[in-house]
C-alpha cells in the first residue's frame, strides 16, 4: 500500500493539478474501490450438489487468497431454464476492495501479476469507460502468486474492475497511467 499510495500523494496528485488545472487537492480524481468478480456458473451447470460445493469452495478460496479478503457468492436473481439456473442458485463470486487492501492488491496487479500473464501487451484504452472507470480480465488466477498451480483443481478467469472519480475518460486515463498501470498507447 505504501508505494503505490505514496506515489499517488507525492507524484500524481501535482501531475494531475497541473494537467488539468485543479486547484484543490481534493479535487484531483483518485480510485475509490477495486472489486474483483468471477461467474462460475458453466462449471456448476449439470453436477451434483457435492461437485457444485467442491467447486465453489475452490473458487472462494482462490479468490479470497487473492484479494486477502473473503470473498462473497452472487446468487441467480432468476431462473433461466436455457443455462439451467434456477432462482437463488450461486452463479459467482466477488469481493470489493477499499483503502489498504485495494493498494495492496493493485500494487501486486500492476508489477506482478500482469507481467506475469501470457501474451501480455498492455491493457487496451478501450478497456476505460466514458466515467474513467477501468474494467479488465485475467484469464486465469494461477497467474497470481499466492495461487500454487500445482494445487489448484480448476482455472477460472475472472474480472477486475478500477472504479475511480474521475468525470470523464480522459482524466481517468490519466490517473491510471500516472499510477503505473502499463496502458498500451
Amino acid at each position: 500500500m505504501i508505494k503505490l499510495y505514496e506515489k499517488y500523494k507525492k507524484e500524481v496528485i501535482p501531475a494531475m493539478k497541473e494537467k488539468f488545472g485543479y486547484k484543490n487537492e481534493m479535487a484531483v480524481p483518485k480510485i475509490e474501490k477495486v472489486i474483483v468478480n468471477t461467474g462460475f456458473g458453466r462449471l456448476i451447470a449439470g453436477k451434483t450438489s457435492d461437485e457444485q460445493k467442491k467447486i465453489l469452495d475452490n473458487i472462494l478460496n482462490d479468490l479470497s487468497l487473492i484479494a486477502g479478503q473473503q470473498a462473497v457468492l452472487t446468487k441467480a436473481k432468476k431462473s433461466i431454464s436455457g443455462f439451467k439456473i434456477r432462482q437463488g442458485m450461486a452463479i459467482g463470486a466477488k469481493v470489493t476492495l477499499r483503502r489498504k487492501k485495494m493498494y495492496d492488491f493493485l500494487d501486486r496487479l500492476i508489477h506482478i501479476t500482469l507481467p506475469r500473464s501470457r501474451d501480455f501487451r498492455g491493457i487496451d484504452p478501450k478497456s476505460i469507460d466514458k466515467r474513467g472507470n477501468l474494467t479488465t480480465g485475467i484469464r486465469e488466477q494461477i497467474v497470481f502468486p499466492e495461487i500454487s498451480p500445482e494445487k489448484t483443481r480448476f482455472i477460472f478467469g475472472f474480472e477486475v474492475i478500477v472504479a475511480t472519480t474521475a468525470e470523464t475518460k480522459e482524466r481517468g486515463l490519466e490517473l491510471l497511467k500516472l499510477l503505473g498501470f502499463p496502458i498500451k498507447k
